[in-house]
């Protein structure tokens, strides 16, 4: 099989993802693979359904919680697909492409629109995902469509108005399958000055706010409310500092989940666990977990 799937891009074998997780969960994959095109991407998607082989989409690994032991499929690294091509307000962009880059790249061309995003580490892919969003503007504000494979191995381009997207979440987020490539913005334009300055305060904003000292994977759960913030709610149980193995509650912001060290992905589990039964027993709350857990 390993000769097969060097057809498709850049193949590691018996890779360590400790530092492709934002967690730092000590995992690994028998196998990398990093198609270098969308043809690439394609005909592993075909190899793969046709040989019924396990595999899944990792982008920068910053809210998804990997299980402990080796996966015994392919890890997909989208990295190779990272064209930015401007045209005036428009631009269309890779799905591997950093999302935080992007908000800083946009401001060269004379363009806003990002600036809440320039300190989240995901793809822009991952981004479109999960509807990625901070400060009350999503990913999907300045988003005019989509191009991906579906399940049945077809590329389509989707417009934004088709896609259904809501806080924290999107259509490929509730339909697994789809494999996104790229995607194209309309941007307005800005002033440079301007938006360096809204980037510097949020920045400040998020260093004394979150535990970006420790290895994370930022909110753990959705607000079930836009007035009801999912770390108030835990911290009022006085969840704060709780911890089981190396995984623990931050003490700067209820809604993280931090790595002290050698936290395993059982311990975060676990401790998501927690939190949820307790704030669910106490507020008759559902918290919705916002972190995506892979288990194989």
């Amino acid at each position: 099989m390993k000769e097969e799937l060097m057809k498709f891009g850049i193949l590691e074998e018996n890779v360590s993802l400790e530092t492709l997780n934002t967690y730092r969960i000590k995992t690994h994959t028998k196998y990398l693979l990093h198609p270098r095109n969308e043809q690439d991407v394609l005909h592993f998607f075909k190899y793969a359904k046709e040989k019924e082989l396990d595999f899944f989409i990792l982008g920068n690994g910053s809210n998804v919680i990997l299980s402990d032991t080796m996966y015994d499929g392919v890890i997909l690294k989208l990295d190779q697909l990272k064209k930015i091509e401007y045209q005036e307000h428009e631009l269309t962009v890779g799905a591997g492409v950093m999302i935080n880059f992007l908000a800083r790249d946009i401001l060269e061309h004379g363009l806003s629109g990002l600036e809440w995003a320039s300190g989240i580490p995901g793809t822009v892919g991952g981004s479109i995902y999960g509807n990625a969003e901070a400060y009350k503007v999503s990913t999907f504000e300045y988003l005019k469509s989509v191009r991906y494979i579906t399940p049945d191995g077809n590329i389509k381009t989707s417009f934004k108005e088709e896609i259904s997207h809501a806080y924290r979440t999107s259509f490929f987020k509730e339909n697994p399958g789809y494999i996104l490539l790229e995607a194209t913005f309309v941007f307005p334009e800005g002033e440079k000055e301007k938006s360096l300055a809204i980037i510097k305060d949020r920045l400040q904003r998020r260093l004394t706010s979150q535990p970006l000292e420790y290895p994370s994977a930022g909110s753990v759960f959705r607000n079930p409310a836009p007035d009801m913030p999912s770390g108030k709610l835990i911290d009022d149980l006085g969840l704060k500092g709780k911890r089981i193995g190396d995984a623990m509650i931050s003490v700067k912001h209820a809604n993280f989940i931090i790595n002290l060290g050698n936290a395993t992905g059982k311990d975060i589990r676990s401790l998501i666990q927690l939190i949820h039964d307790e704030v669910e027993r106490v507020y008759h709350i559902d918290l919705i977990l916002e972190q995506e857990i892979k288990k194989w």
